[in-house]
């Protein structure tokens, strides 16, 4: 079994980040939210938050900019008409691949849907609440993995950032992919 990250690797970039600056021409208000985004997503990537920490931001304000919509599914899908072309083109997605990733289902469904993945794992925001109920970062990736596929063998890992070491741990060959450039470093 394959198993992706998808954001810096499969994704060429931040989709969370992509779809928030998209998201902005459908209301202007909501670019209030630009510098929490950044200022979140930088403290994932360099390490230095909690999961409490994430999840209380994520909590915070994803319902209130999320209900800054009226049509937030038509937004997803005009967002992957246009972001599907920074699937990068090593990417050959196969009907078993597994996305382990912290963007959220809003988005994750619509994508695999149209790569043809029906196995995601990703952050979760209630459709009818708007309210966030599961963030997978970290090692809430390696336990919710585990959790859904007991037993299972990876047979290869890719992700973008050793922060995903949990998941590096446990797949019998891993991957660390910048931009294309492939490395095995397991």
């Amino acid at each position: 079994m394959r198993v992706f990250d998808f954001d810096n690797t499969i994704y060429d970039g931040e989709s969370v980040f992509d779809f928030y600056l998209f998201s902005i021409r459908f209301n202007p208000k909501t670019a209030k939210y630009v510098f929490i985004v950044i200022y979140n997503l930088f403290k994932y990537k360099m390490g230095k938050t909690t999961m409490e920490d994430l999840q209380e931001a994520a909590k915070k304000y994803a319902s209130d900019y999320l209900n800054a919509f009226d049509d937030k599914e038509k937004i997803v899908k005009l967002f992957w008409d246009r972001h599907i072309k920074k699937i990068k083109d090593w990417y050959s997605p196969r009907e078993d691949d597994i996305i382990l990733t912290a963007s959220f289902n809003l988005m994750m469904d619509e994508i695999c849907a149209r790569l043809g993945i029906k196995n995601c794992i990703c952050s979760v925001v209630n459709r009818d609440t708007v309210e966030v109920e599961y963030l997978n970062f970290s090692e809430n990736k390696r336990k919710t993995f585990l959790e859904k596929y007991k037993g299972a063998v990876i047979d290869e890992f890719y992700t973008d950032n050793m922060l995903d070491k949990p998941m590096i741990d446990i797949a019998e060959k891993a991957y660390l992919v910048k931009g294309n450039k492939i490395r095995r470093i397991k």
